[in-house]
């Protein structure tokens, strides 16, 4: 009798337990899905406020959600404390690194952006946005030895990509490489054969 009444103890605790799950699972997609709906309206104060309410600090998804939320709101500070819990509870993921790249690259706080940049590619040395981002940064910077490295890196990947290969026609030229920016110049005009700044390049040739 002892026995039954303990397993009856514990029926009921465990479908307990998956009915608050279940309350909280359809409530937190219930505020996913205003969120959206205001999101969609301009209205990024109301879908902060759905999400607000389902929030917990353990939660990635809506620590994400709000990130990005409050990016779109102009609450670029806030943005990024959101993102930055994101990235705490899932370390190896990449989204919320690229999500915190919005409002840091928004704020002009640049050194926070590469340093997420730097972060994704320890993860992922390949991700071809990471490494042309990086190259244009440092082509705007004007240090044309560092952007070539991250900008070969995306040509080597995507040899046929419009992208990539102006970038990298224009940092070899900058550096010097004549001849190799004549051969990427020209494979732009492949793809885009009108191509106004691949044609500016090859007059200056």
């Amino acid at each position: 009798m002892e026995l039954l009444k303990k397993i009856t103890l514990t029926a009921i605790a465990v479908i307990f337990t998956a009915n608050v799950y279940s309350q909280t699972t359809t409530e937190i997609q219930a505020a996913f899905t205003l969120s959206y709906t205001h999101e969609k309206n301009g209205e990024y104060a109301k879908a902060i406020d759905e999400m607000k309410k389902v929030h917990t600090e353990e939660s990635y998804e809506v620590n994400l959600r709000l990130g990005w939320l409050n990016y779109e709101a102009g609450h670029f500070t806030v943005s990024i404390s959101y993102y930055q819990k994101a990235i705490t509870l899932m370390p190896y993921a990449i989204e919320a690194k690229f999500g915190l790249v919005y409002p840091a690259s928004a704020a002009g706080n640049w050194d926070q952006v590469i340093s997420q940049y730097n972060e994704i590619l320890k993860i992922d040395s390949k991700n071809t946005v990471a490494n042309y981002r990086m190259g244009v940064i440092y082509y705007e910077r004007k240090d044309y030895k560092k952007s070539f490295e991250y900008l070969e890196k995306v040509v080597n990947l995507y040899p046929f990509d419009y992208d990539g290969l102006i970038m990298f026609a224009w940092c070899n030229y900058m550096l010097g490489n004549t001849r190799e920016a004549k051969v990427l110049f020209n494979k732009v005009l492949m793809l885009s054969p009108s191509d106004s700044s691949a044609k500016e390049g090859l007059g200056l040739l």
